[in-house]
C-alpha cells in the first residue's frame, strides 16, 4: 500500500468520524429542543405600566428565543374578539402568572379583583406559579399576593433606588422566571 493510499485512508476515516459527531450532536439538539415545551406566561398589568412590562418583555426576549417561555399579554387581542374572554382563557391556560405591582396595580378593580384573585386560586391549587414583580414602590406587604415571594430580589420596586438601572433590576427579574420556567414539575 503506498504512502498516498494510506494518507487518503485516515483522511476518509476522519471525515467519517468528524461526520459521525456532528451527525450526533445535531441530533441531540434537535431532541433536546424537540423536548422542550414552552413553560406559558401570562402578564396582569395596569396599563399606567406598559412602558415598563414593554421593557420587561425585551428582558424576557432571550427566554423566548431559546423555546422556555411562551408570553401572552392583553394587547395581543385582536379587533373583533371578546376583550374579557381572551382574557380568561389565556389566564387559565398559563403556565406562570406574573402580577406587575405598582399602585396603579393595585387601584385597578380589574387587575386586583379579577386577575390576581384567579391567579392565586391557580396558585393555591398548584395549576400555575405566581410571581409578583414589584414595578413600583408602593404598599404591597399586607396584599394577598405579599406572602409570595417577589422579584426582584428582596422585593424591592424595579424603579426604585436599590439598583444602579432599571436594566440590573429587570435582569434579576428574567433570572427568577428563568429559574422557575426551567424548574421540572
Amino acid at each position: 500500500m503506498c504512502t498516498k493510499d494510506r494518507v487518503d485512508g485516515l483522511i476518509l476515516i476522519k471525515l467519517v468520524f468528524i461526520s459521525f459527531i456532528v451527525f450526533r450532536g445535531s441530533f441531540s439538539m434537535t431532541e433536546a429542543s424537540s423536548n422542550l415545551i414552552p413553560r406559558s406566561l401570562f402578564y396582569s398589568y395596569a396599563h399606567e405600566d406598559e412602558e415598563l412590562r414593554i421593557e420587561l418583555n425585551k428582558h424576557l426576549s432571550l427566554l423566548r428565543n431559546q423555546g422556555i417561555i411562551s408570553d401572552w399579554n392583553d394587547r395581543m387581542i385582536l379587533g373583533g374578539e371578546e376583550w374579557e374572554d381572551e382574557i380568561d382563557e389565556n389566564l387559565e391556560k398559563a403556565d406562570i402568572i406574573l402580577l406587575l405591582i405598582s399602585s396603579s396595580f393595585n387601584a385597578s378593580d380589574y387587575c386586583y379583583k379579577k386577575e390576581m384573585a384567579r391567579a392565586l386560586e391557580r396558585h393555591k391549587a398548584g395549576e400555575a406559579v405566581v410571581i409578583p414583580v414589584i414595578l413600583r414602590d408602593c404598599d404591597w406587604h399586607s396584599a394577598p399576593y405579599g406572602k409570595l415571594q417577589a422579584l426582584p430580589k428582596d422585593g424591592k420596586s424595579v424603579t426604585g433606588s436599590s439598583w444602579h438601572s432599571k436594566d440590573e433590576a429587570f435582569t434579576d427579574v428574567a433570572t427568577g422566571i428563568r429559574a422557575v420556567a426551567s424548574k421540572k414539575n
